[in-house]
């Protein structure tokens, strides 16, 4: 049984997208949207997230919605540091603060601000450790800043029980197609 899921991915300028009405986004939310409705036939209560811009906030607006049939639902904002935010663009931050507010808990696991990469790993081990699964959108073949919690959830599932849901571009693509039709 799945009660928490992690969800990561891309950040958004890692996708090529920088204004947060692009259509892409629509078609990441509906693929999100899925991947959250599988796990939650799979008994999901709890989708984490530590809020960076992109999937992760995105994920955070999905929530939201399923929220309105699906009650059932919460969403963690868990931060690695202090004021993770405070030098992202305008647009970020409101839909950062917005997430911030609309959450069922939020925490922040260093009360430092950012100092070094290990507020990073210790988010990663973190969200390993407290989920049975993640939802992931990354693709191996293009790396960025999900690679970290990838290798880190490859490497966990070597020694505990945990499930990775990905989403590649092959189903992005796929979202695309179906609402050609």
């Amino acid at each position: 049984m799945i009660k928490v899921a992690a969800l990561t991915g891309y950040k958004s300028y890692e996708l090529g997208i920088y204004k947060n009405n692009d259509p892409a986004i629509d078609y990441i939310k509906k693929t999100i949207s899925r991947r959250i409705i599988e796990l939650m036939e799979d008994g999901l209560e709890w989708v984490i997230i530590s809020g960076q811009p992109g999937v992760e906030l995105w994920a955070a607006e999905v929530v939201f919605e399923l929220q309105e049939e699906y009650n059932e639902l919460k969403l963690a904002l868990i931060t690695p540091f202090l004021n993770q935010e405070e030098k992202w663009k305008e647009d970020n931050k409101e839909l950062y603060e917005m997430v911030m507010m609309q959450a069922d808990f939020t925490e922040s696991l260093s009360k430092l601000p950012y100092t070094a990469p290990w507020q990073f790993r210790n988010k990663n081990n973190f969200f390993l450790q407290k989920t049975d699964a993640a939802i992931i959108l990354y693709d191996e073949e293009k790396e960025g800043s999900p690679k970290f919690f990838y290798e880190a959830a490859k490497l966990y599932q070597q020694s505990k029980s945990y499930e990775l849901r990905m989403i590649d571009f092959y189903d992005l693509q796929a979202a695309v197609d179906e609402s050609n039709f």
